[in-house]
């Protein structure tokens, strides 16, 4: 397990954290297709927290794309590096995001985040800013749609609709599952949107959410009650 402390000149106030979605989203990739799904290796990160101890753990788990199995994983312990502001919430996690990816024995391929890429009020979600500082192709796919609104897609699995910005389509609501609520995902960097929304489907064969956020959330957790006790 990887001890991560907070980099100098880390931003300290949402003026200094905008200021660097700001230059940073300027180099995000849109016109990259990306891998093919179920090809090579993709890359699952989650964190979890103990505010009260000032504690972040982020794990990272690499899949085998076709079959899904287990290739590699690492963890890496924080603390946290930014206060709690809706639409900054990559400020708190990257840090130590950062060093569990480099913990890595083999490269990630596709990183696939529990969070938002491109549907962000900045447009410059954790997908986002982690695939600008690393390089690697990236995606969002998160739980709920945040601010943004969506038709419900078809109620089989497969079934998509815009997620929306105005008219803006920021991402997709994908039904990943036969009538379970969909997920919303996003482009992060390096990966166009009809691909990241195959490669969530690709990543849900059983369940709603994807297996390489579903075995990152697990190991994160388990790595967190490991630090705290």
């Amino acid at each position: 397990m990887t001890i991560v402390r907070i980099p100098a000149g880390w931003p300290v106030t949402e003026e200094q954290a905008r200021a660097v979605q700001d230059e940073l989203r300027e180099r995000v990739v849109l016109d990259e297709p990306g891998p093919p799904p179920g090809t090579g290796r993709v890359t699952g990160v989650d964190v979890a927290y103990d505010d009260e101890r000032d504690v972040v753990v982020a794990a990272a788990v690499v899949l085998d794309a076709a079959t899904l199995d287990v290739v590699a994983e690492a963890t890496a312990v924080g603390r946290v590096s930014f206060p709690y502001v809706p639409g900054l919430l990559a400020f708190r996690e990257i840090p130590t995001v950062l060093a569990a990816l480099e913990a890595l024995p083999c490269p990630p391929g596709l990183v696939v985040c529990d969070g938002y890429g491109r549907a962000h009020p900045r447009r410059f979600g954790l997908a986002s800013h982690l695939g600008v500082l690393t390089g690697l192709p990236t995606i969002g796919v998160a739980k709920n749609p945040f601010t943004f609104s969506y038709e419900e897609p078809g109620a089989r699995r497969g079934s998509a609709s815009p997620l929306l910005a105005g008219t803006e389509e920021v991402g997709r609501a994908v039904r990943t599952q036969d009538g379970i609520k969909p997920v919303f995902v996003s482009v992060g960097h390096r990966v166009d949107l009809g691909n990241a929304c195959a490669h969530t489907l690709a990543l849900t064969p059983k369940y709603r959410l994807p297996e390489s956020t579903r075995r990152a959330d697990s190991l994160c957790r388990r790595a967190l009650r490991q630090a705290t006790s």
